[in-house]
């Protein structure tokens, strides 16, 4: 392998083969990519040979995939990583244990810092990988029960997954003992504002992994229970076909007693009426007397006609019309640009076709503000006039 001399070598790389690895990525299931279709989308072997050198992609004859390194980290910062990884959290709370021990043992205060700092970013990244693994597990198994044909297998995959969501479980109440504070000397002691911040967001996304994994057990043991009483259900669908192909489903069964017993009105046979007259019958006088005796009766009666309307007088359709005097907004946009004022002194001074009140005036200013907001700048500061308080917001650059 050419390793890369530099992170922006390896940046300027991903850069110019993004077409062809966004493309990868997308098929990385359902395609397999040939070696010549690269070569039609980067125009160079060259380019081509470069990436599967530096083994971002694996060529295997006449097909290239994506490297697993390279596919991996790119499942993970899209978070579209649809396996279940328990193990990564149980290494991240070794790591975070591990360097709570050198932070205590450590007397040099920047190695100590440095130590911290590593703690606050692991704790950071267990909140997130946990919440994304119960996000993982459910739809796996939401996709295991609609997808998988066969039950055998499908049972074995919900089963599978329960046991993953007891490691999860375990794995929560493992961090949550790691971060109280009565447990470990190491939160009070180094307890700042920022460590306390993510403190109280790690509680709150365990919290609510944990509620999860919660529905996910009943949801599982749902989905076991069906899939259970479908799979003896099938097996004895074919335990009767099987009889049935071997001519022995009355000797070896008693399915026509039961269905005598239950007498279930869809096996009953379907009723057919059939009242059809002889054609050559409808030719003669009676046929006649017949079809005008048919037709009498379908024959429906005549309705009250409605009434006719007096005719409208003539003054009542002449048109009315009334004046309405808009606002352009366009218009003051344009204006606001040429005065370099900032947008609510601008509204409230502006020079209107018609008398426009406070509220209309303040009205103006969110929409201005809302409908222009990329021709706009918007500071973060805020001003008051008595009643409301406003952004400061400037014509754009």
């Amino acid at each position: 392998m050419k390793h890369f001399g530099s992170l922006k070598e390896l940046i300027n790389t991903l850069n110019w083969s993004k077409d062809l690895l966004s493309e990868m990525f997308e098929k990385r299931k359902s395609y397999l990519y040939k070696y010549d279709q690269a070569l039609e989308l980067l125009e160079s072997e060259d380019k081509l040979n470069t990436l599967i050198n530096k083994e971002i992609i694996n060529q295997n004859g006449a097909y290239i995939d994506l490297d697993e390194n390279f596919l991996e980290f790119f499942e993970q910062i899209l978070e579209v990583n649809e396996e279940v990884n328990t193990s990564y959290i149980q290494e991240v709370i070794k790591q975070i244990k591990q360097n709570i021990f050198y932070y205590l043992q450590e007397n040099n205060e920047n190695r100590k810092y440095g130590y911290l700092k590593i703690v606050k970013n692991q704790l950071r990244k267990v909140g997130r990988i946990t919440i994304r693994n119960v996000v993982d597990l459910n739809r796996n198994i939401e996709n295991a029960f609609k997808t998988e044909p066969n039950y055998k297998i499908k049972i074995s995959k919900l089963e599978a997954f329960d046991e993953k969501r007891r490691t999860l479980t375990v794995l929560i109440e493992q961090t949550e003992m790691l971060i109280t504070e009565q447990d470990s000397h190491f939160f009070k002691a180094a307890l700042d504002d920022e460590l306390k911040i993510i403190v109280t967001r790690l509680r709150q996304q365990l919290t609510e992994s944990r509620h999860n994994l919660i529905e996910t057990q009943k949801q599982i043991i749902e989905y076991l229970n069906q899939v259970k009483h479908q799979s003896t259900f099938i097996e004895k669908i074919k335990q009767v076909k099987y009889l049935k192909d071997q001519f022995e489903l009355k000797a070896k069964s008693n399915l026509i007693e039961l269905l005598q017993e239950r007498n279930v009105l869809c096996f009953e046979p379907k009723p057919s009426y059939r009242f059809k007259i002889n054609l050559s019958k409808l030719h003669t006088d009676e046929g006649a007397q017949l079809i005008e005796k048919a037709q009498s009766r379908l024959k429906k009666p005549n309705k009250n006609k409605l009434p006719v309307a007096e005719s409208i007088a003539a003054d009542s359709l002449q048109a009315l019309t009334e004046n309405e005097i808009f606002i352009n907004l366009k218009a003051i946009r344009d204006s606001f640009k040429a005065s370099g004022n900032n947008l609510f002194d601008f509204i409230m001074a502006y020079n209107y076709p018609r008398e426009v009140s406070y509220e209309e005036k303040i009205t103006i200013f969110c929409q201005m503000a809302s409908m222009y907001e990329t021709e706009f700048e918007v500071k973060e500061s805020f001003k008051q006039d008595g009643k409301v308080e406003y952004a400061i917001v400037y014509p754009g650059k």
